[in-house]
């Protein structure tokens, strides 16, 4: 790839697209991460963390579906922006301590950490070579873990500071002024869209008829399904886990952290290894045995486990199901539709969606029903083994 403009446009569409993924994966997970300090606060049930993160995957659901048009109409920057808005809105919303204003925070907040994966991907799709579209993808997919660690680190830390309140309130004005700065990039990355393009309601049955339409796009929508839907139940639960087993906030936030650490060097490495030496399918498919294996190992977590060895498991998960995602975003955009890339993007990720709404719902019935997180995490790894045995078989 030689050096110039198309060079220097990548890598400024790059870096751009890597901050907005940050603040949106910080905005959507710093709930979850200081949730034992609301909970406290609130007086509410733990298991309720389940039915809070499965309004975020409803809305989500909803906004990635239907996003498509308005990316083509509005452009990819400009619903960038709109996406760390709303995630500012819910972030507010959840700090005013309202359990009405709680479940609205999910469903404001979900919708903009939806748009932002699909915005971002039919950005980079433009300036990305083919070739190189993986290792690229990964690159800003990395921005989910760095969001996380930041989520992890910083959030326990204002939490024990100055309450959990202001540290809802940090993330959200870290989001209005990041969207801000986005602004003088507009003309250049907003150059394609199509101001006459009108959204129908129909869009969404257009959009899920094109993914399942082709068996590729098929395939990475179930891929996603159980993928998302272990991620979500791994962000949501396992600080609550380590807390449960008789661990204090910092220490799970540590250890959670240190987690999302080693998904940053393996989000690049896998991208590297589908660009050049892998096929996405393979890389996929043994991305998901690892999954299965790290949550089976999960389910014996018990209090005489040294932490040593419970960062080492998490890390393991943390390096398979907070890592795929370059890889399958890229094998996305390349087999979208001419013109489709954020809609077949969003379409993928919609069944991601699903599992996000789906998973953490059954670990919160598991949990409510037996009081047991390990059983939660066990059952939440048996559709990634399922799908790490579909696509390491040769496809027909």
């Amino acid at each position: 790839m030689r050096w110039g403009r198309e060079t220097n446009l990548l890598l400024l569409a790059l870096g751009a697209m890597f901050v907005q993924q940050s603040f949106a994966s910080l905005g959507r997970s710093l709930p979850s991460v200081i949730a034992p300090a609301i909970i406290t606060d609130l007086g509410i049930d733990a298991a309720w963390v389940g039915v809070y993160v499965s309004l975020i995957a409803v809305s989500a659901l909803a906004f990635q579906l239907g996003c498509g048009s308005f990316i083509i109409r509005h452009g990819a920057l400009r619903m960038s922006q709109v996406a760390l808005v709303l995630l500012a809105g819910g972030l507010f919303a959840a700090s005013s301590g309202l359990i009405v204003m709680l479940a609205l925070s999910a469903m404001i907040g979900g919708g903009g950490s939806a748009i932002s994966t699909p915005a971002s991907s039919h950005l980079l799709g433009r300036y990305s070579p083919p070739k190189y579209a993986p290792l690229v993808f990964s690159v800003k997919q990395t921005a989910v873990p760095a969001g996380l660690l930041l989520a992890g680190l910083l959030g326990p830390a204002i939490t024990y500071w100055g309450g959990w309140r202001l540290a809802l309130d940090v993330a959200a004005v870290a989001c209005l002024i990041f969207a801000v700065l986005l602004q003088p990039m507009r003309r250049e990355f907003d150059s394609d869209r199509v101001p006459t393009r009108q959204f129908h309601l129909s869009d969404f049955k257009t959009t899920i008829t094109a993914v399942l339409a082709t068996p590729e796009l098929r395939n990475l929508s179930f891929a996603c399904f159980a993928f998302n839907g272990l991620q979500t139940v791994f962000t949501s639960y396992f600080i609550l886990y380590l807390v449960d087993l008789g661990h204090s906030l910092s220490l799970a936030g540590f250890v959670f952290a240190v987690a999302m650490f080693v998904a940053v060097p393996c989000r690049i490495v896998w991208g590297w290894l589908g660009s050049t030496i892998a096929t996405p399918r393979a890389m996929m498919g043994g991305l998901a045995l690892g999954m299965a294996a790290s949550t089976l190992v999960m389910g014996f977590y018990g209090p005489s486990w040294p932490v040593f060895l419970i960062g080492l498991t998490a890390s393991c998960l943390s390096a398979t199901a907070m890592s795929w995602h370059g890889v399958l975003l890229a094998e996305a955009a390349r087999l979208a539709p001419p013109g489709m890339r954020g809609g077949a993007t969003g379409g993928v990720l919609s069944f991601g969606q699903m599992g996000g709404l789906l998973l953490p719902l059954i670990y919160a019935l598991l949990l409510w029903v037996t009081g047991s997180h390990g059983l939660g995490f066990a059952v939440c790894g048996l559709p990634a083994l399922v799908v790490g045995i579909v696509l390491s078989r040769r496809p027909r």
